[in-house]
C-alpha cells in the first residue's frame, strides 16, 4: 500500500481525484477550442458558445493547469516520502521514454504532411511521368509555390537554431553539475536554459511570425494564405508549443532545485526535463533543414 509496512518494491498510489479532474478539463478545453474557432451558437455574443468566445477554452485550460500542479505535487510528495523505490524509478524512466517516443511519432506525422504537400500539391495528373525521380524533381521545383516569399534561413531561423543548440549545452551542464554536487553550477545552467527557451519563443512568435510573407489558412478565402503557409505554421507552431512546455518544465525544475528538492542521487525530474529538451532540439534541426533551408535553396535555384 502507499502507507504502512511495504512488502514489495512497487508503489500503489492512494485514490486520487486528478485523473477525473484532468478528463473534465481536457473535455472543456476541447469544446472551448471548437467554440473559439467555429462556435456552437448562432449568436456570436453568447458568452459560452458564441464564435470567438474564449470562456470555455480558458476554463478548461485553468482546470488542466490546476490538475498539473496538484497531480505532480502529489508525485513529488510520494518521492520525498520514499515511495519511489528503484523499481518505481525504472518505471518512471520507461514512462518518460515512451512519452518522448509518442511525441517523435507526432512530429513524424507533421513531417509526413509537409512532404505530402510538397510532392502532391499540384494536379495529380501531373504525376503521369516516366519515373518517380522525375516526378519528385518536378514537384520540388515548384515548392514552395512561386509567389511565396520564404524566410531566409540564415537570418532569424539560424539565430534560433544556435539558441536551441546552446540551450541543449546549458541543460547538459546543469544536469552534470547536479550529479557532481555543484548546486550553484546546476542553478546557473538551468537559469540560462530557461532564458534561452524564452528568447527562442520571443524571436519565433514575436519577431519571425509577424514578418512572414505568407499566412495560415485557406487560399480560396483570401489574403496570402497558401498550402505552404498552412504546413509551415502547423509544423513550426507545434514545435514552438513544445518549446514553451519544455521551458515551463525546466522552470519548475529550477524552482525545485532552489528549494533543495534535488540531490545528486535523486533528481529524475531534472533528468526527464533534459531528455525532453534534447528531443525538442533534435526536432528543430529537422525543421530547420526541411522547412526553412530546403525550400529556400529550391527557390534560389
Amino acid at each position: 500500500m502507499a502507507h504502512g509496512d511495504v512488502k514489495h518494491d512497487y508503489h500503489l498510489v492512494n485514490p486520487s481525484p486528478w485523473p477525473f479532474v484532468a478528463s473534465v478539463g481536457a473535455f472543456v478545453a476541447a469544446v472551448g477550442a471548437v467554440v473559439l474557432m467555429r462556435g456552437l451558437s448562432p449568436n456570436d455574443n453568447d458568452f459560452f458558445f458564441g464564435h470567438g468566445q474564449w470562456t470555455l477554452f480558458l476554463l478548461g485550460a485553468a482546470i488542466l493547469v490546476i490538475t498539473c500542479i496538484g497531480w505532480w505535487g502529489d508525485v513529488i510528495k510520494e518521492s520525498r516520502s520514499g515511495d519511489h523505490t528503484p523499481v518505481v524509478d525504472i518505471g518512471l524512466r520507461y514512462g518518460m521514454i515512451l512519452f518522448i517516443a509518442s511525441e517523435v511519432m507526432f512530429f513524424v506525422a507533421w513531417f509526413w504532411m509537409f512532404f505530402e504537400m510538397a510532392i502532391f500539391h499540384g494536379n495529380r495528373a501531373d504525376w503521369l511521368v516516366p519515373t518517380w525521380d522525375e516526378a519528385t524533381a518536378a514537384a520540388w521545383a515548384n515548392w514552395p509555390p512561386p509567389h511565396v516569399e520564404t524566410f531566409d534561413p540564415f537570418h532569424l531561423p539560424l539565430i534560433n537554431t544556435l539558441i536551441l543548440l546552446l540551450s541543449g549545452t546549458t541543460v547538459t551542464w546543469a544536469h552534470h553539475a547536479l550529479q557532481t554536487g555543484d548546486r550553484k553550477g546546476a542553478r546557473l545552467g538551468l537559469i540560462l536554459t530557461v532564458a534561452l527557451g524564452i528568447l527562442f519563443s520571443w524571436i519565433q512568435f514575436g519577431v519571425e511570425y509577424p514578418e512572414a510573407g505568407f499566412a495560415f489558412g485557406n487560399p480560396e478565402v483570401g489574403g496570402n494564405a497558401t498550402v505552404y503557409g498552412a504546413s509551415f505554421f502547423m509544423a513550426t507552431g507545434f514545435h514552438g508549443a513544445h518549446v514553451v512546455i519544455g521551458t515551463i518544465f525546466l522552470a519548475v525544475c529550477l524552482l525545485r532545485l532552489m528549494a533543495g528538492q534535488f540531490t545528486p542521487q535523486k533528481h529524475f525530474g531534472l533528468e526527464a526535463a533534459a531528455w525532453y529538451w534534447h528531443f525538442v532540439d533534435v526536432v528543430w534541426l529537422f525543421l530547420f533543414t526541411f522547412v526553412y533551408v530546403t525550400p529556400y535553396l529550391t527557390m534560389q535555384n
